[in-house]
């Protein structure tokens, strides 16, 4: 890329866009770039940066709402929400540390662009479910708004969900509306050592199908556990299994204790008080457990039960190591640096087991010769190809990031 355009404002936008597309030139569309080597290379000369779009519009504590410019640092928001008690409940996933970028670099319009959401989706959505609003240029140079300040059942087209997830191939954000929550007055992790995939993987599903409220289900395979910067953790040299529960302190207290009532069969508990349970789910959040190296990173969503399954069938074929969210649910898996990053053979192990697969850590040749996301069904595929028509006709934005000749 050999030009980055900076907008400082929504309609410079509109106007370098709409050049753009006269001239039938591809751009690739960024917030702070630290996302840029996760996706497909994208074969652009240009590129355009919402960084200087930036700044909240709007903040309603109150109504646990917030207005904010896309380009604006997700640490800005963080900040202001934390002032106020207050958070962005989805956990937004930080891939810095994981694609071998500092910590703290998205924008918030890149937080909903990708819709990557943390440990807490489990209990409280992902990022698309707390999004309310959005504002953007498609590639027609089009500005549209649609949604705003409170969730409410929608009548014909959902641009809201629609462009969150997309990856810049449908529009460039430049504003988004969505929900906060307050803070958890308390914060406790129920920590399990040396149990095998299988045995955690029961545990986390045992509890989280529990009334007890349960906000972060984590199983750390041994070898990642080893990273954890925790010592008391990383020093007992075994796996960690994890359990977050949150809320007001004598709700702690109650559910700490029926908890372990029913998971006494697993063995002895240990627990981590506030600070420390901050500290754990941070490093999950953040993915500094899966740092930026020579091996390649996948994110593998399957039903919970059956992650062992899935990670036990792709060890038949290569080294992996595994790190297991959202009950088992979600799985992210470290394998040894290949051609294809293993793609055919991790593909066609998730599709016998149901789910999907991304790759989310390779080198630009790797992710430019093998499917980076799931590829879709004939019936997706035909719809997904009809929208991106519709926002993009000269397919000018992020073209091929997530899929080849979109």
């Amino acid at each position: 890329m050999s030009g980055l355009l900076r907008p400082a404002a929504e309609w410079e936008l509109v106007t370098m866009i709409a050049d753009l597309a006269s001239r039938n030139c591809p751009v690739e569309v960024v917030g702070h770039g630290s996302r840029r080597n996760l996706g497909r290379p994208v074969a652009a000369e240009v590129g355009i940066t919402t960084t200087a779009i930036k700044g909240i519009t709007l903040y309603e504590p109150t109504e646990l709402v917030m207005s904010v410019r896309a380009g604006t640092p997700l640490a800005a928001v963080e900040d202001e929400l934390a002032r106020r008690n207050q958070m962005l409940a989805f956990e937004p996933l930080d891939t810095g540390p994981a694609l071998g970028v500092p910590r703290g670099q998205a924008t918030i319009g890149s937080v909903f662009a990708t819709g990557l959401s943390g440990s807490r989706r489990i209990s409280a959505g992902g990022a698309r479910d707390h999004l309310l609003g959005v504002r953007g240029v498609n590639g027609r140079a089009e500005v549209f708004k649609n949604g705003g300040r409170v969730m409410k059942n929608v009548t014909g087209v959902d641009l809201v969900r629609g462009v969150a997830g997309s990856w810049g191939t449908l529009a460039v954000l430049t504003e988004v509306t969505f929900k906060v929550m307050p803070v958890p007055e308390e914060t406790l992790t129920l920590v399990f050592f040396g149990l095998p995939d299988d045995i955690a993987v029961e545990l986390l599903t045992t509890a989280t199908g529990t009334p007890f409220e349960i906000t972060g289900a984590a199983h750390l395979q041994a070898p990642i556990a080893a990273r954890l910067g925790h010592d008391a953790l990383r020093q007992q040299g075994k796996s960690v299994t994890a359990l977050r529960i949150e809320n007001f302190a004598k709700s702690i207290d109650y559910r700490r204790g029926k908890l372990k009532e029913v998971l006494q069969a697993y063995g002895r508990c240990h627990e981590l008080g506030r600070e420390s349970s901050i500290a754990f789910w941070s490093e999950m959040t953040g993915l500094s457990v899966l740092p930026a190296g020579p091996s390649m990173l996948w994110r593998i969503s399957t039903a919970p039960r059956k992650g062992p399954e899935v990670v036990r069938a792709i060890g038949r074929y290569m080294p992996a190591q595994a790190l297991y969210d959202w009950a088992g649910g979600l799985v992210w898996l470290e394998v040894s640096p290949s051609a294809d990053a293993g793609a055919a053979d991790i593909r066609r192990v998730v599709a016998s087991h149901g789910g999907h697969a991304t790759l989310i850590r390779a080198e630009a040749d790797v992710r430019a010769s093998v499917e980076v996301f799931q590829p879709p069904n004939p019936v997706a595929e035909r719809l997904t190809r009809g929208i991106k028509d519709a926002f993009d006709p000269a397919h000018i934005l992020n073209p091929g990031r997530m899929y080849a000749g979109m």
